[in-house]
């Protein structure tokens, strides 16, 4: 069962839709797009195999995008998207039919950095399913002392967030197929092709236009502050800038609870379309991965995770030669931080 829902994000209605499933009490997965993408783009397909497989989801439009409200309208702030994932945890924490000490977090893309900053801010959040995650074009800065995450941690939770990320830059179209005359926010022409394939569908309410707001935004930061199940969905020959395969590398490697690498073909967006070889594949890594915590398979911990697989790491791996790589304490009981 679908059914039309609406929260509240920083004074904004934020609307979405509510996929339930015929479990008393299901564990739960909260869903946003990346970037300015909506969420009738291709990952309504993936919200309705969770829902099959008995999650409840809510899946839902970023604050300004889609049919959500917010000003300023069509603006990528990712201060103010990870606000969101945080209301919508609330939100559906109270719903009845929801077990609210499991409720997941899905991201794409930049939503998958707001996800994990998301998850590291609250720790009620059970897991996280992040697919070619945008952590930065390169390594996030030392932070031995955790001090830059917790400016990051305040400047979510600010009631200043709206400010966050500035200068503005635009407007200017999301994607272009002439970087000369008509530059973009996002270059490759794989971006182009996806977002007016999916995009310029009727239902989609996606708009060629955006603002930016992502000055010193460094989500990798939270890496060392998650202690929930991580999936991450990478793609080793990733053409976005932000989305560096080797930048997620580093940030999955300093994530201190269970976590699962998996190497994925078809650049950033391969996996994006449906039906495709790529998205089965994609949705069947995840839903293994969504079954395994939900039944309690995978404990949160504080430790230090420690690799207990030797094999050639996944980013050396040719693009078909995907692995998942899983990371566990109970092999590792016993050693310290």
């Amino acid at each position: 069962m679908r059914i039309d829902v609406e929260f509240t994000s920083l004074g904004a209605s934020l609307c979405g839709w509510l996929l339930q499933p015929d479990v008393e009490l299901a564990p739960a997965v909260v869903m946003a797009h990346g970037f300015s993408a909506t969420r009738s783009m291709t990952i309504d397909k993936l919200a309705e195999a969770f829902c099959s497989a008995g999650f409840a989801v809510l899946l839902y439009d970023h604050r300004g995008f889609g049919a959500s409200e917010g000003t300023p309208s069509r603006q990528v702030n990712a201060w103010v998207q990870t606000r969101g994932y945080l209301d919508a945890v609330a939100f559906l924490s109270q719903l009845d039919g929801v077990d609210p000490d499991r409720i997941a977090v899905w991201g794409d893309s930049l939503s998958a950095g707001a996800a994990c900053v998301a998850a590291a801010i609250n720790e009620r959040i059970g897991a996280i399913v992040v697919q070619v995650p945008a952590f930065g074009a390169s390594e996030p800065p030392i932070d031995t002392d955790g001090e830059l995450f917790q400016e990051l941690r305040s400047m979510v939770l600010s009631s200043d967030v709206l400010g966050c990320g500035g200068p503005v830059q635009g407007p200017l179209p999301v994607v272009s197929s002439d970087q000369i005359r008509h530059p973009s926010a996002l270059k490759p022409l794989t971006a182009f092709r996806w977002f007016v394939e999916y995009g310029g569908t009727l239902d989609s309410n996606w708009v060629n236009d955006v603002t930016l707001s992502l000055e010193g935004w460094q989500p990798g930061l939270c890496g060392p502050h998650l202690r929930q199940p991580v999936l991450m969905l990478v793609a080793p020959q990733d053409e976005m800038a932000r989305a560096n395969p080797q930048v997620a590398r580093a940030v999955f490697d300093s994530v201190r609870g269970p976590k699962e690498w998996y190497a994925i073909g078809g650049g950033h967006f391969g996996l994006l379309y449906h039906p495709s070889d790529l998205f089965s594949e994609a949705r069947a890594v995840q839903l293994g991965f969504l079954r395994r915590w939900a039944d309690g398979a995978m404990a949160r911990s504080v430790a230090v995770a420690t690799s207990h697989v030797t094999d050639t790491d996944a980013l050396s791996q040719p693009a078909h030669c995907n692995r998942i790589r899983s990371f566990s304490q109970s092999s590792r009981a016993g050693e310290g931080d």
